[in-house]
This record gives structure tokens, sequence and C-alpha cells, in this order.
């Protein structure tokens, strides 16, 4: 699941770096280089810069790399101009909630997709900080999370998501405090409060972003073979869980439309590569490990070459037996000592 929430975000890096989906210079080779500028800053700073500047590469990043843009013309200055000192949220500023049915059951699909992948997001942050995830951290999480999107939906908002970058940050930076994710909360909640400040976060050309964001999501993806790296392939079948969670979370990635004709229901389920490598895993580790699980080890459903032979210990005492006409311990028949050898 790490693994595939990396792969999944990849996509949006790249079009960041070519300068944003839809946009008139998407794929000009000047958002690439600062894109790959950006790279080389974080790299850079990683490199001749340990200790706290290695912490904060990413944001040095960000910050360095909107500076060499704005020569070349590539931010926006006017959303400073535009925005609002302070405000505040009207609640249900677009009326009173409605109730039908038809709305209602979709929601709930969206919501068990976004718990599905928020719960694929606890997971990595466990192994990434070596606290792996319990039950309770997990439901814990969930409720947080739902909660969010219960109080957004009152100030307009949309539903809350756990998003899959700042594990990437969590591990590129090294920085697992709850102090400081609560800290960041305040601050998005000032920049909430204040829109002329978020303008000025605005300022960030997405081409830097997608740098940074290459930066971010390859290491959630690393982190996730790191994980599997761990993982007892042998005797089990552990291999095709893994092989078709990621084939069925990588076609929503390489394959974008190839959902369109399908229900809409069934879109918003596999139309997203994390849910769908989910649903396989969860399935699969159920079919294989508690429904199918006949002995304490299986025989590999896939293998590169027959397992090792093995003899019984009947085998061992009938060829040991001193009824054999020489012992090929003592014997001066090479051959004998071969056979035993290879016995």
């Amino acid at each position: 699941m790490i693994t595939v929430i990396g792969v999944s975000l990849m996509p949006v890096a790249i079009r960041w770096a070519a300068g944003g989906a839809g946009s008139e210079d998407f794929g000009d080779p000047m958002n690439l280089l600062l894109a790959f500028l950006t790279i080389l800053i974080i790299v850079v700073i990683y490199r001749f810069l340990p200790g706290f500047f290695g912490r904060v590469a990413i944001l040095l990043g960000l910050v360095l790399g909107t500076l060499v843009a704005i020569p070349f013309g590539m931010t926006n200055f006017e959303r400073i101009s535009d925005a609002a000192v302070f405000q505040l949220t009207t609640p249900f500023y677009f009326g009173v909630p409605t109730f039908a049915v038809g709305a209602i059951i979709s929601m709930f699909i969206v919501m068990l997709v976004i718990m599905t992948e928020t719960t694929a997001d606890i997971l990595a942050i466990g192994q990434v900080i070596d606290k792996p995830a319990d039950r309770a951290t997990v439901t814990n999480g969930l409720r947080a999370d739902m909660l969010s999107t219960a109080v957004a939906s009152i100030f307009n908002g949309f539903s809350v998501s756990a998003f899959a970058q700042n594990v990437g940050l969590v591990a590129i930076t090294g920085i697992k405090s709850r102090f400081v994710v609560a800290a960041g909360g305040v601050i998005l909640v000032v920049l909430g409060l204040f829109p002329i400040m978020g303008a000025f976060v605005a300022l960030v050309p997405l081409p830097v972003l997608g740098g940074a964001g290459l930066a971010l999501f390859g290491t959630v993806a690393a982190s996730g073979i790191r994980t599997l790296s761990k993982v007892d392939f042998d005797g089990n079948a552990n291999l095709v869980i893994v092989a078709l969670a990621l084939g069925m979370g990588i076609i929503p990635i390489a394959v974008p439309d190839l959902y369109d004709e399908f229900p809409e229901w069934f879109v918003v389920i596999f139309d997203s590569g994390i849910t769908a490598a989910a649903i396989t895993a969860v399935l699969l580790n159920w079919v294989f490990n508690i429904v199918g699980r006949k002995h304490e080890t299986e025989g590999p459903i896939f293998a590169e070459a027959p397992a090792q032979a093995s003899i019984t210990d009947e085998d061992e005492d009938r060829l040991t037996q001193p009824h054999r006409r020489k012992d090929p311990e003592n014997s001066t028949d090479p051959g004998d000592r071969s056979h035993r050898t290879a016995t």
C-alpha cells in the first residue's frame, strides 16, 4: 500500500512540474527546467548542509525555487492584491443542508474510499516512524478524519482526507513529533483567517511544487519498497498478493480512462489506485491466509525453480542399515563417497 501511494502520486508531481494540467504552457521546457532546479537545490542542501538545514530542505527548495522563478515572470502577484486581510467563513453559505437518498449513497461510497486511503496513510506513517500502527491508532485516526469532515461541511468545505504527501514529508525530514504537526495545524488555521497570508503561500509556481513533489512522493514509494523487503515471500502467497495489489493499483495510473464505461459507483471506488490496491490486498489476504489456509506453510504459487529435495527419517534409517554391502564413508570407491554426499 505504501508503495502504491508513492507511485499514485508521481503523475501529480509530474503534471505540476510541466506547469499544471490544462495550462497553456503545459510541458514548456522552462517549467521543467524550474522543476529540475528545485530538485537540484534540495539535493545540494541534503548533501552539503546536514542537520537543521537538511530537515527543512523541502521548504528551502520551495522558497529558493520561487525566488528563481520571479525574474522569469513565473509567479502571479495578483493574488496578493485581490486577497482580503482578514475574513471569516460564513457557515452554510450555500444554504441549509438537504438530504437526498442518492446523494447519501454516493457520499457513503466516497467516504469509504477516503477512509481506505486514510488507513493506508496511517499505516505508512507508522512504518516511516518505526512505530507500526495498531487497531486503536487506525481507529482514532479515522475518527479524527471523519470529525474534521463533519466540521468542514459546516464551513462549506469538502470532505477531509489525509494527504499522502505528508507521509513523504515525514520520511524525508525525519521530524516525527506530533507537536510539530499540531503547530502546522495552527498555521493552517491562521492562513485560513488571513487570506492575504495564504496568497503569499500561493505564490509558489506549480513547477517548483512539482520538483519538490517528485522528491516527496519518491520517498513514499521508496519507503514502501523498504517495507516490502522485510516481507517473507517463501512458502506462502505473499508474492501473489503483492503482485496483484500493485497491478490493480497501477491500472488507474497507467490508463486513466479504462473505467469510463463502467457504472459510476464502480469508477468512484476503482478509479483510485490506492483504494483498488487496498481492496485487492485485503480480499486476497482473506482468500489465501484466512479462508483458504490449511497448513502452517503452503507451497509457493510461483517459483523460479523446483524446491530443494529432502528425505524423511525413515529414508535415513533405511540408507544407514548394516545390511548394506559396504559403508560409503569407509569405501575407497569415489563413487560411493560421492553418492553419500549427494544423498
